[in-house]
């Protein structure tokens, strides 16, 4: 049976933070003049998500809604998020034998998300699952942010791929858990990439915010 996993709480635990701030000058008054559930992605671009992953021999389970009081280990809480989360959507992404490789979520209200998770394990290795998690990300910003990454490359980074390999080698050089990267103002939204090992698991976030 393939297993939900679930993005860690990690509470306590000493972080290197490598952060990439890009801003962009945008005309917002038409964003604000709109629900921050009617702009951006929403819940159906998972089947966007689902088609082009299919091509990469990577695929996703039928979305499970959460509604009961464990939305919040499936769609957790961030400081950043100003509105509620009240529904969440969760789906396994699975490899070509069928073997669970981690979930992508989505969450906010009926009204549409606010927040989407991709959560990738790579074990017994950092690099175990390199292309996967590489294929992974890149479809869900391509996907829910823009495909607009080479063209404005945010933080300095060229690539979705070069951006993921500066955070894997700075995390391969610490001594500490967790690394996370964050890039801001690409569409308006915010875009947080989480590197942690717990119990000899390498565990792979990102997290798209609006």
């Amino acid at each position: 049976m393939n297993k939900l996993i679930l993005i860690p709480i990690l509470l306590g635990i000493v972080t290197i933070v490598f952060i990439s701030i890009f801003s962009i000058s945008e005309n917002t008054s038409q964003l604000q003049s709109k629900s921050i559930y009617e702009v951006g992605f929403t819940f159906y671009d998972v089947d966007k998500i689902k088609k082009s992953l299919s091509t990469q021999k990577i695929f996703m389970s039928s979305p499970i809604e959460i509604t009961d009081y464990t939305i919040g280990q499936y769609c957790p809480y961030f400081t950043d998020i100003q509105n509620p989360i009240e529904h969440c959507a969760t789906t396994v992404i699975l490899d070509i034998n069928g073997n669970s490789l981690g979930n992508i979520n989505m969450g906010g209200t009926t009204d549409g998300p606010i927040m989407a998770l991709a959560i990738i394990d790579s074990s017994p290795f950092l690099d175990s699952k390199q292309d996967v998690v590489h294929h992974v990300f890149q479809t869900m910003i391509e996907t829910l942010v823009c495909d607009c990454w080479e063209d404005r490359q945010p933080g300095g980074f060229e690539s979705v791929r070069i951006w993921l390999d500066a955070a894997a080698e700075k995390y391969s050089e610490s001594t500490q858990s967790t690394l996370t990267s964050k890039i801001e103002g690409l569409e308006n939204m915010k875009l947080i990439l989480e590197i942690t090992s717990t119990n000899e698991n390498y565990l792979w976030t990102l997290i798209i915010l609006k």
